[in-house]
């Protein structure tokens, strides 16, 4: 699970500095926040869900997936809520496509695994 955080991270920061560096540093920032929305989520998944030993009971294990989802959508939520309620200049576009990206390092981790 530390390589798909650390690539959303890594994706995160690219994409801010690309935004920067064609847009406008709003933008950059839009972006930056969009992706830690997405990395914050997914860390809080990661602890909560993946706190298990290997081997665990398997209704417990089912357990720990679906609160870890139910969290991971709560911080993604409050990181919106948040978003929209305290920052009134956010880029709406970059914002959304910072917090997409942590989808696609999702996406490149299960063809990874093929």
């Amino acid at each position: 699970m530390s390589w798909i955080l650390s690539r959303q991270a890594a994706l995160t920061a690219a994409l801010a500095i690309t935004a920067g560096l064609f847009l406008s540093a709003n933008a950059a920032v839009s972006v930056l926040i969009g992706g830690s929305i997405g990395f914050i989520a997914n860390l809080g998944y990661v602890l909560r869900a993946l706190r298990l030993s290997p081997g665990a009971d398997p209704v417990k294990a089912y357990r720990a997936q679906a609160a870890g989802e139910g969290f991971k959508f709560l911080l993604t939520l409050i990181g919106f809520a948040l978003v929209f309620l305290g920052y009134k200049d956010v880029a709406v576009l970059p914002l959304f496509l910072g917090y997409a990206s942590t989808f696609v390092i999702y996406w490149m981790a299960l063809l990874k695994q093929r």
